[in-house]
């Protein structure tokens, strides 16, 4: 008998990605350091040299930023009591689908408010329209025996991009 799953946590950001544009250009890869992940900066970066209308390194960083917020939104946390920006990151099943790694006071929460006997997903969806980017994230919570994705739980390993 497969059990239904359980939400443990919701969360959307908005935001305009020229406000990312100006942190780019104001405060370079400080900014980028403080805030992305080495595989953000890797996802982000080769889109530098794209020919798109409007900046999409921008667009790239702008709907990750969003995706922290939503996260840390949907751990119920915010960015206090331990969670910082680089302890969430986004990446890639080797579908393509878009998920979280969490690590340090992420994870930790994480780990807090998954029911024991249950393993958690990070569901993403991450969109863009010149000005806005947009992130939405559902961390939802499965009996480990129905969990068929190996990927689900984030950790410290690397995850395919």
């Amino acid at each position: 008998m497969m059990m239904s799953g359980t939400i443990l946590g919701i969360g959307n950001d908005l935001i305009d990605i020229r406000r990312v544009e100006k942190s780019l250009e104001r405060f370079g890869q400080r900014f980028i350091d403080r805030i992305f992940t080495e595989v953000e900066q890797a996802k982000s970066e080769r889109r530098a040299g794209s020919a798109a209308k409007n900046n999409a390194r921008a667009s790239t960083y702008a709907k990750r930023f969003a995706a922290k917020e939503a996260c840390s939104k949907a751990l119920g946390t915010g960015f206090r009591d331990g969670v910082f920006w680089r302890d969430m990151g986004v990446v890639n099943l080797p579908s393509g689908q878009p998920t979280m790694r969490l690590t340090g006071g992420a994870l930790a929460r994480l780990e807090a408010i998954t029911p024991p006997g249950m393993r958690a997903r990070i569901h993403v969806t991450l969109t863009d329209e010149y000005p806005m980017a947009e992130a939405f994230v559902v961390i939802s919570a499965e009996p480990i025996e129905s969990a068929t994705i190996e990927a689900t739980m984030p950790t410290n390993t690397a995850t395919p991009e």
